[in-house]
């Protein structure tokens, strides 16, 4: 039986991190044909306004697995405005996440 790509669903991958002085943060990437599709953001952080975690989520989307962690950061820092506040969370933070996500999905 031939599957296909198109019928596969996207490698999901996990990865987490605790900012030094902050909260956890937790990626769930879903990744198909070597981009992020989807990117799912979450911890025990708190950000304000609310909706700047779906920005967050939106920026990281489209990127290459091979992206590095100054690329994420520079993705996430981009999405969001001089309005949003980020408490026990950065940039940098949701970078290292995704990366240790991207990176414990490397040989699947």
């Amino acid at each position: 039986m031939t599957i296909e790509r198109d019928n596969v669903p996207p490698s999901v991958r996990y990865g987490e991190y605790k900012m030094p002085g902050g909260k956890l943060v937790v990626a769930d990437i879903h990744v198909h044909g070597g981009v992020i599709e989807v990117a799912q953001i979450s911890g025990d952080f708190f950000l304000e306004p609310d909706h700047a975690l779906g920005a967050i989520n939106r920026a990281l989307r489209g990127l290459p697995v091979a992206a590095d962690e100054a690329e994420l950061a520079a993705r996430v820092r981009a999405a969001l405005g001089p309005e949003v506040a980020m408490y026990g969370l950065s940039p940098e933070a949701v970078a290292v996440a995704v990366r240790r996500a991207l990176d414990a999905g490397a040989g699947a």
